[in-house]
């Protein structure tokens, strides 16, 4: 009980230690109005873009499938994360000045522009949905179930499962909501990047940990364990009985990750609120940097413990997370744990609630209410907070009794909207003349067509294939048919990219070009080293390896020096398509 105590009053210190930091940082900027509350008066560094994109992404789920499928599996469900790297280049280098320039608050705006109100609200209310009913309840509801295996709340207060996790449930999300509802999108970012640090520091100390334990007091002792008992569980190349075959990477996964992290509001705001492109282009860089270390911390441990495990086997994969944290997380840091896990938790929330008012108070509310002032957008964008914050804790408790595991949930729900989103996004940025039809039949078929092959019928299932590469066959049908019916249905005019409200620096960062060619080479050299011609291999990495990682950053080199000189004179429109400055 003195135990449980202590963590409790450690967790509780650093939970308002970030309350206060945020506070004050909020407090100082002195954001008003509508532009302030909902996108910082576009006035976030690079640190604070890089943070908040980061605790957006992350949370609890990650944590646990995760290291779930590498205990049972191998590192090959690392592709969903470190090939948002790939993503975050084309969000720094193609859409970023693509949204500055057009001085868009919400990624729907774009789609009214360049094809009609109708399809923004359709592609707003999808994500509005997806956010409310699937994202923020799945986060909460893991959240509580990790706060109560560490506190036994249930057996302090001898309540039913359901009534114990109900509560947390709605502790973490009140707590949560506070932060997007009285602070804003600058709270939201502040308390994100601070909270970031803190998981970083998580996720790395409990694989030390974790090798220290295996080693028997000798970290290195521990990591040589990996390499030569079983080092088929390193593999990142997932084969056809994988649950990410490597295939899958250059199919649908290149696709959801371009949404995800290109076109996803709640993700892509941050960078929207910019004090400039350059500033823009360092976070999201610095994100995918990022991105390529959460990997192995977020599935190392899961290895971990099936080497600590495997005389006494777990009964569930998904225990892989807590129970190495419950058997090696020394009693005076879980406090710091639960705080940081907590922090995690609550910045998914509040940033999706805030991401779910904006699009809400954007793309519905302004466009029937025009000439709305700015307390009337701030007043209509706080209620829907909290009525979106109210709906995610009604729904969160049901998961309980979600058959699949949330993690697949999540996964395979997000397919009925990615791959229809990135297509009509992509054909509106690269042709100026579609019109508006085919997004929408795009849009209706699409659903209907996962709803009915992939969910009812399971036909990837029936053919022994992934469902990410049907979703990369639906995206290759899709974008297809926008091709095919562009003729059919064109616009009466080409689009021609907005004159913003707002000035804003559109002068490139300088390394942008240099920092994406070193980011895309250390994913290569990460899969390489997690491959069978690396770690993966019995006996040791094959004579290919250090050949082929040379030269990987040879070119890499070479890459960076070509983009430095390009860059040097580089200016906005130079990156621009030539409809956007010169429409024919």
């Amino acid at each position: 009980m003195s135990t449980s105590l202590f963590t409790f009053l450690s967790m509780l210190f650093f939970t308002v230690l970030v309350a206060v930091i945020s506070y004050r940082f909020t407090r100082q900027a002195k954001d008003v109005g509508a532009h302030g509350y909902f996108m910082a008066s576009g006035g976030l560094n690079g640190w604070f873009i890089a943070g908040s994109m980061m605790l957006t992404n992350l949370s609890i789920d990650q944590l646990v499938g995760l290291n779930g499928d590498s205990y049972a599996h191998n590192l090959s469900s690392m592709a969903w994360e470190a090939t948002a790297a790939v993503s975050t280049i084309a969000l720094a280098l193609f859409f970023l000045p693509r949204y500055l320039r057009g001085g868009f608050s919400t990624l729907p705006e774009f789609i009214e522009k360049r094809y009609d109100r109708t399809t923004r609200r359709v592609v707003s209310a999808l994500m509005v949905a997806t956010y409310t009913l699937v994202l923020n309840p799945a986060s909460l509801y893991l959240g509580a179930i990790t706060f109560n295996q560490i506190f036994d709340l249930q057996g302090i207060l001898g309540w039913s499962y359901p009534a114990t996790i109900s509560l947390l449930i709605v502790a973490t999300g009140v707590i949560g909501a506070a932060y997007a509802v009285l602070g804003g999108l600058r709270a939201v970012a502040v308390s994100d990047t601070i909270n970031g640090i803190g998981l970083l520091v998580v996720v790395i100390l409990i694989p030390i940990i974790g090798l220290w334990t295996l080693g028997q007091g000798d970290v290195l002792s521990g990591a040589q364990t990996l390499l030569h008992d079983n080092p088929q569980k390193l593999n990142a190349i997932g084969g056809s009985e994988d649950k990410v075959p490597f295939g899958a990477v250059f199919t649908g996964m290149i696709f959801a990750n371009l949404f995800y992290w290109c076109t996803n509001q709640a993700i892509v705001q941050k960078s929207m609120a910019a004090r400039n492109l350059a500033e823009g282009q360092k976070g999201v860089l610095l994100s995918g940097c990022l991105k390529l270390l959460v990997p192995l911390a977020m599935l190392m441990p899961g290895v971990i413990a099936w080497h600590l495990f495997r005389d006494q086997p777990l009964a569930n994969s998904d225990l892989a997370y807590p129970a190495l944290v419950a058997a090696l997380m020394p009693w005076w840091m879980k406090g710091f744990f639960v705080a940081v896990i907590f922090g995690t938790v609550m910045s998914h929330f509040n940033a999706i609630i805030n991401g779910t008012a904006t699009l809400l108070t954007y793309d519905f509310y302004k466009s029937i209410r025009p000439m709305a002032s700015d307390e009337a957008l701030v007043r209509f964008g706080k209620r829907v907070s909290v009525i979106a914050a109210l709906v995610s804790l009604v729904v969160a408790p049901m998961l309980m009794y979600t058959p699949e595991g949330i993690y697949a949930v999540l996964r395979r729900f997000t397919g009925f909207f990615n791959m229809p989103i990135i297509a009509i996004m992509l054909f509106g940025f690269f042709s100026a003349r579609g019109g508006a039809t085919p997004a929408k039949l795009v849009l209706g078929l699409h659903a209907v067509c996962y709803a009915v092959l992939v969910l009812g019928l399971k036909i990837d299932t029936r053919l022994g294939i992934s469902f990410i590469h049907v979703m990369g066959i639906m995206f290759a049908i899709e974008m297809a048919l926008l091709v095919l019916l562009r003729k059919h249905f064109d616009r009466a005019t080409p689009y021609v990219s907005p004159t913003p409200a707002r000035t804003v620096d559109l002068t490139p960062w300088r390394h942008a070009g240099s920092f994406s060619v070193v980011l895309f080479a250390a994913l290569v050299s990460i899969y390489l080293t997690f491959s069978p011609l690396g770690v993966a291999r019995v006996g040791g990495p094959s004579g290919l390896y250090l050949p082929l990682l040379a030269l990987t950053w040879l070119l890499a080199f070479a890459g960076a020096a070509l983009c430095r000189r390009r860059f040097r004179h580089l200016t906005v429109t130079h990156a621009l398509p030539d409809y956007e400055t010169n429409p024919r």
